[in-house]
């Protein structure tokens, strides 16, 4: 039986976590984690509890938290600390936690304090390392639901994926064969706590590998070029902070040497703009790696570091993953010629096992055994995967063509006055949907015709917005997707 956390208990003097000037070597990570495990499970007689729920603020006790229930056998619900009220008191009534984690003096909403809680108690700093804990007698059946994680609720409340032990060591092993992810790997990241990149991607994969991981705390373009200019190896980011690393490159020799030093910078989340791909590789000869997953499916595809490098692409599937892409009728489309826009499903051992109480939601979204991710993409000759939108945002259907938002947005981003963009479609009489899009200007603003003439000289006429609106910033989330929905309301 595969054991989630091979290295917990045989890497013992070496970091496992920094965060910040707080740290914990896996003996400590053990020990802590096993003490806090052993009080999650139940003495005999007494039912085990069904789920507990994190308050996953970006500090060690998450981390903790989070390992300690894995090692109980315990499903984690991750909190936003930053969830409204309606949202936290549907993820509340849907999960029934039976119990609460979180750090000590955590200030907690309403929603939450009727939670019989425990605090995750780190040893403080400097003090002698706790009675080394030994291996838990039985690793649960990888089967077994490791996380449920609260979809945005885009078209309703939100889901609750049920994601199991096995998705969980599958991708992250697939990860490591693609990028030859290992044990000497120190990984950055200032991402949130309470989803599958920051959580599952950026602290459980180093402790899966035996690697180490340095949480920034919140990010920063100097605390980047701190930590890369050191020991570390990796950085994990999403777009919003590969563009601010981006525009800080031509005036921050710091930050072009670290990046310079890094072996691997991977970008995920959202796709990273071809522009901002391209003044990286410029300015410091590394590329930038993308890959795709959803809370879904953790991870479908990477590009390889080895590899071919084609910006704007999120590469090949992953080991053990199979995708292909339907068009609208739901039959698969065997070309590969970077055009022909269908929707991506998935299948393998990295899928989630349902939502949780929701079986009508689970069985609308597979297909033939397929999981219907809802993306748009095109395949190349090689396979490689170019994502260009959600079905239900970004495909637009105009004149008779079946065109992807996310191209349009490519190619807008290299006129020299577009900062940030995203492109939507609307009803229109003639077209069906008319191309609009939403631009916040660098310096002078760009005219509408410009705008237009720029498009059709790049892509097609047919793929130029035939509207374009001007705002001083797009509403983003949590981990910087832009909320197209809330453009239009």
């Amino acid at each position: 039986m595969t054991v989630l956390l091979p290295h917990l208990h045989d890497a013992q003097d070496k970091t496992a976590l920094r965060f910040g000037d707080r740290a914990l070597t896996y003996a400590e990570l053990a020990a802590v984690a096993g003490d806090l495990a052993r009080r999650l499970r139940p003495t005999s007689g007494e039912p085990r509890t069904a789920r507990v729920a994190v308050w996953a603020t970006p500090g060690p006790e998450t981390a903790v938290a989070t390992v300690a229930a894995l090692l109980a056998g315990v499903p984690v619900v991750p909190v936003n600390p930053g969830s409204g009220t309606h949202e936290l008191d549907h993820i509340v009534a849907d999960s029934a936690p039976g119990l609460l984690l979180a750090e000590p003096g955590a200030d907690l909403p309403s929603a939450l304090r009727h939670l019989p809680r425990i605090d995750v108690a780190l040893p403080p700093t400097g003090t002698a390392p706790p009675a080394p804990a030994t291996p838990p007698e039985d690793e649960p059946d990888p089967q077994a639901p490791a996380f449920v994680i609260y979809t945005s609720g885009t078209t309703g409340p939100p889901k609750g994926v049920v994601i199991p032990r096995r998705a969980i060591a599958s991708s992250l092993d697939a990860l490591a064969d693609a990028w030859g992810w290992t044990d000497g790997d120190v990984l950055v990241h200032g991402l949130p706590l309470f989803h599958v990149h920051g959580l599952i991607l950026g602290i459980l994969g180093p402790l899966r590998r035996g690697g180490t991981v340095h949480h920034l705390g919140r990010f920063t373009t100097d605390a980047v070029a701190r930590e890369l200019a050191g020991p570390a190896t990796m950085l994990f980011g999403v777009p919003t902070m590969y563009h601010r690393i981006a525009t800080e490159l031509d005036h921050d020799p710091a930050l072009v040497d670290a990046l310079r030093r890094a072996r691997l910078l991977v970008s995920g989340s959202a796709p990273l703009p071809v522009y901002d791909h391209r003044r990286i590789a410029a300015a410091t000869g590394r590329r930038v790696v993308e890959r795709y997953g959803m809370t879904e499916t953790l991870m479908n595809t990477s590009v390889r570091p080895d590899g071919t490098h084609r910006p704007g692409t999120v590469g090949i599937p992953l080991r053990d993953v199979s995708l292909r892409l339907v068009d609208e009728a739901g039959s698969p489309l065997d070309v590969h010629d970077g055009e022909t826009v269908g929707e991506v499903e998935v299948r393998g051992p990295n899928l989630f096992t349902g939502y949780l109480n929701r079986p009508d939601a689970t069985a609308e979204a597979f297909h033939d055994g397929w999981f219907r991710t809802g993306d748009m993409a095109t395949r190349d000759a090689d396979g490689h995967l170019r994502l260009v939108g959600r079905k239900s945002t970004d495909l637009i259907k105009s004149g008779g063509y079946r065109i992807g938002a996310g191209e349009i947005e490519n190619a807008l981003l290299e006129h020299p006055n577009v900062a940030e963009v995203a492109v939507t479609g609307e009803p229109d009489p003639d077209l069906g949907e008319r191309i609009v899009a939403w631009v916040v200007p660098d310096g002078a603003r760009p005219g509408e015709e410009e705008l237009a003439d720029h498009v059709t000289h790049t892509l097609s006429a047919h793929k130029r917005p035939r509207v374009v609106r001007y705002l001083d910033a797009l509403p983003r989330n949590d981990m910087g997707k832009i909320l197209k929905k809330a453009l239009h309301e």
